[in-house]
């Protein structure tokens, strides 16, 4: 399915760029030019000083993990995270390719991607070998 045709990215067409990175495995975020600041979720005005001054930006990949918990439910576990990536904004997302018990808040972590049901390229984050 084409990105634009997507009923999701119809809704928020603001979005769609960066639908479009991640289905090349990139991650975009967007970068108010006034107050120099990333900010997630995509929007049209910036969330910290309400300017429309906004730019895409690729992000590096890495992250660090802020909050964590596992979810046990339904099986099998999975976790949830808020990942402060080092552009300075937090995505809530998933760690994967690792043992639950085993993450651990301020431990590094990188970017990978999967499909989602919908079709599109998702952004999770999986531990950095140390």
């Amino acid at each position: 399915m084409d990105l634009k045709d997507d009923p999701y990215v119809a809704a928020y067409p603001e979005t769609l760029p960066f639908w479009q990175a991640a289905a090349e495995g990139r991650l975009l975020l967007k970068f108010c030019r006034q107050c120099g600041r990333t900010h997630w979720y995509p929007r049209a005005l910036c969330p910290h000083c309400h300017s429309a001054e906004l730019e895409w930006r690729e992000a590096s990949g890495k992250g660090t993990v802020y909050s964590c918990t596992v979810v046990r439910r339904p099986e099998p576990p999975y976790v949830l995270a808020l990942v402060r990536v080092d552009e300075g904004t937090t995505l809530l997302t998933n760690i994967v390719d690792c043992d639950p018990e085993t993450v651990q808040i301020g431990q590094r972590v990188s970017l990978c991607f999967r499909p989602a049901a919908e079709g599109r390229s998702m952004p999770y984050f999986r531990p950095l070998a140390e």
